[in-house]
Formats: structure tokens, C-alpha cells, sequence
């Protein structure tokens, strides 16, 4: 077997289940789960139609670059989304759902032969960037996000000589679970080390379509292209970007996304991809065209999540340390103030009002001597408004009673 395997941690939810072992939740509530990222809105019925009108498509293999009118799509996508104009046959690649790309990158680009390789990630973090790391033999290396920088991470914090085992760079904007966004400042210091240092950089951005405020996140290709790093030989030197329709359209289970971005890094994950048989199904194809090229449906569902967060996030600010993030459908509230652990807080609120969240510490590891996730639980907003309501409820009740003198 890969030794590499035994290094991989149980995921989140898998602890959440054993912390949860012999706890009968109170009967008198119907369980509320916030504690996974999975979309709960309606699919439109318009991408269903698509998909179910091209079953036909199923008597037929298909090509791992995917159809012409599929990347045309997502090149199309990207350009009214980010102004930003990408040639469809070179520099973008249909995947399914960007959890597999973002986990096979880290193939195509890690050197295992090279002593002491590193792959660095955001924490806390979507635990896929570490498995990526320990499977294509290089070692995880943890920059803490940080709440006096809006949950950023300090970069400058780094010393030369880790900058310098460096081969690929994960990043998330908008965070999971942070929500917090790069700046184009922050892309700029970014890409100036991966200039430096040469590593590449891996640009997730499955969350770009949910945000709270007018102005929707700066994109890694955006950023290029205003810093001037779209053109010339080796256009969006060092960057791919990744994205999905998991969250933007409420298909989760299509699994269907892109990659986009540099033409050699593409052309080699092309090549990588092919082999191991990433090849997108031709109804799913279909029906990501139509998704792709719709936007009534993706305003809808972000005016649904702006009312949950305007609704609850008042609410909840009153019993735990919280504020509005920049995007996503998380809150990463701080619940020290009562007194608990992350992992007590989860465990009591499940026993006492059958509401389920994620403890902090579960998304994070120890670095630098802490855990950046400690004293902290994910909310995930992802069902209807009214289920989203209650929850919230139940949890400023739960925490009115910590603080209520015994």
C-alpha cells in the first residue's frame, strides 16, 4: 500500500460523528444540520431539463478536453464575470467538480524526487490541500489566517528558506471557512513570490458567487490581468484557477467545474487527466452549458443567501463573537466567550437543542504553536431560510443559558 495513506487525517466529519458517539439529542427538536457545505437550494429546473434532454449522450466516450461549446461556455463565463479573455482550446479544461482538480494538480506539479518539497496551504483549510500534499509525496506547510487581517494569512511571516521548497501554493478566496477575499495587493505580494520562488499557484474559487456586499471578489485571473500577467509568452505565468457550479447553480451532485489559467500548466494537467480518466459525462456537459451561460438563477440564489446572513447574523452577533464575512455561505463565529471548547460547544449544542456545527479545530492543524481554528465553529447556511431561522434560534438560546447565573 502507499505509505503515504497512513499520513492522511480523518476527515472533519468523521471526528464530528465519533465526537457525537453516545449523545442522544433532546427529542423535543427536529435536527438541524449546519455543520456541511452542501448547496440545499432547488436545482432550476432549467439545468435539469438540460441534463435529462441529452441522456443520449451516455452511448458515447468523452473527451477529457470536453466539447468545444462547453469550454466556450466557461471561457465566456469568465470573461463577463471577470473581464478577462482566455483562449478556450488552451487555457481551459472541464473537470469534474473542482475537489478532484484541486487534488490532482498536485500531482502534475509536485516533484517527489526533490528533497524536502513542499505544498502550502491556508489554515484552517479544506482538508483536500493536505491529502493532495502527502499523496504526491511533498509535505503540507500551514500559514495561519489571521483576525486582525480580516482572516488573511501573513505571507511576510514566511522565512526564505520555506519560500524556497515551495512547488505549489493553495489558496482559497473566497475562504472556506473564513470567507475572507484576497485584495489585489494580496495578489500582488502572491504573485511576486511565486516569481521569486517559482511555484505554482492553485487559485480556489468555488465560493465566488456567493458575497454579501455590491461588489463581487477579485478573481486570481482578474488580478493577473490588472497587474499586467495575462499576456506575452507565458501568459498567467505560474496560476490556474479553479471553480464550480457546485454552489453558484445548486448542483453539488452534477459535480462538474473548470480549470483555467496558465496554457503549459493546463496542457500538462490535460495530459495527467487523461490517464487517469477525468473525462466529463456528455449529459453533464449539456447541462453545464446551460448553467454556465445563465445568471437569473445565480442572482436568486445570492439574494437568498444575503437574507439568511442579514437575518441571523445580528441575532448570533448578540451570543457569540461573529460579523458578516466577505463571501461564502459560512459563519466562523468565536465561542470562547462561553466558556466552552469548540469541540464542548458542538457536542452540548447537539445533546441539548439537536442542532449540529463543525468545531473549528477540525478545519485547522497545529502551527506555529496554535490552532487557528481553536475556540471557533462553521456554521454552513445552506438550507432554507426558515430551518436556517430556527437553528439560529436554538443557538442563541443554548448560549443565553451558559451565560445565565447558576
Amino acid at each position: 500500500m502507499n505509505p503515504h495513506l497512513d499520513k492522511l487525517h480523518p476527515y472533519p466529519f468523521e471526528k464530528l460523528r465519533r465526537l457525537f458517539t453516545g449523545v442522544t439529542p433532546n427529542p423535543a427538536f427536529a435536527a438541524i444540520s449546519l455543520g456541511i457545505g452542501e448547496p440545499k437550494h432547488p436545482t432550476p429546473p432549467f439545468i435539469q431539463k438540460a441534463l435529462t434532454h441529452n441522456v443520449h449522450g451516455l452511448a458515447t466516450y468523452p473527451s477529457t478536453h470536453g466539447t468545444d461549446a462547453l469550454r466556450t461556455a466557461v471561457a465566456s463565463w469568465i470573461e463577463h464575470r471577470y473581464g478577462v479573455e482566455l483562449d478556450d482550446a488552451t487555457q481551459v479544461l472541464p473537470v469534474n467538480g473542482s475537489r478532484e482538480a484541486l487534488f490532482g494538480i498536485a500531482h502534475c506539479v509536485v516533484d517527489p524526487s526533490v528533497p524536502g518539497a513542499l505544498v502550502m496551504c491556508p489554515n484552517p483549510f479544506y482538508q483536500i490541500y493536505e491529502g493532495a500534499a502527502y499523496l504526491a509525496g511533498a509535505q503540507p506547510y500551514f500559514v495561519n489566517s489571521d483576525p486582525a487581517r480580516n482572516f488573511g494569512c501573513d505571507y511576510s511571516s514566511v522565512p526564505d528558506d520555506v519560500w524556497e521548497r515551495v512547488q505549489l501554493m493553495y489558496i482559497c478566496s473566497p475562504g472556506n471557512p473564513t470567507g475572507a477575499t484576497l485584495t489585489l495587493d494580496d495578489w500582488k505580494q502572491v504573485f511576486a513570490l511565486a516569481d521569486r520562488h517559482g511555484f505554482v499557484i492553485a487559485a480556489d474559487e468555488c465560493y465566488s458567487e456567493i458575497y454579501h456586499g455590491s461588489a463581487a471578489p477579485l478573481g486570481a485571473l482578474e488580478a493577473a490581468h490588472q497587474l499586467g500577467r495575462s499576456g506575452g509568452d507565458n501568459p498567467y505565468a505560474n496560476l490556474v484557477v479553479f471553480s464550480s457550479l457546485s454552489k453558484r447553480s445548486n448542483v453539488p451532485g452534477m459535480r462538474s467545474g473548470f480549470v483555467a489559467g496558465s496554457p503549459a500548466i493546463i496542457k500538462k494537467f490535460l495530459l495527467y487527466r487523461t490517464y487517469c480518466g477525468g473525462a466529463m459525462s456528455p449529459p453533464v456537459q449539456a447541462a453545464s452549458i446551460a448553467a454556465w451561460g445563465d445568471e437569473a438563477h445565480v442572482v436568486e440564489n445570492r439574494a437568498k443567501y444575503r437574507e439568511k446572513f442579514n437575518l441571523v447574523t445580528p441575532m448570533l452577533s448578540d451570543v457569540v463573537d461573529v460579523g458578516l464575512p466577505d463571501a461564502g455561505f459560512y459563519l466562523w463565529a468565536d465561542v470562547s466567550g462561553t466558556g466552552l471548547t469548540d469541540t464542548e460547544f458542538a457536542r452540548r449544542l447537539y445533546a441539548d437543542y439537536n442542532v449540529t456545527v463543525l468545531p473549528g479545530s477540525y478545519l485547522a492543524r497545529d502551527a506555529h504553536g496554535v490552532n487557528p481554528g481553536q475556540g471557533r465553529i462553521r456554521m454552513a447556511l445552506v438550507a432554507e431560510v426558515d430551518e436556517c431561522l430556527e437553528a439560529v434560534q436554538r443557538i442563541v438560546q443554548f448560549c443565553n443559558a451558559l451565560y445565565a447565573p447558576t
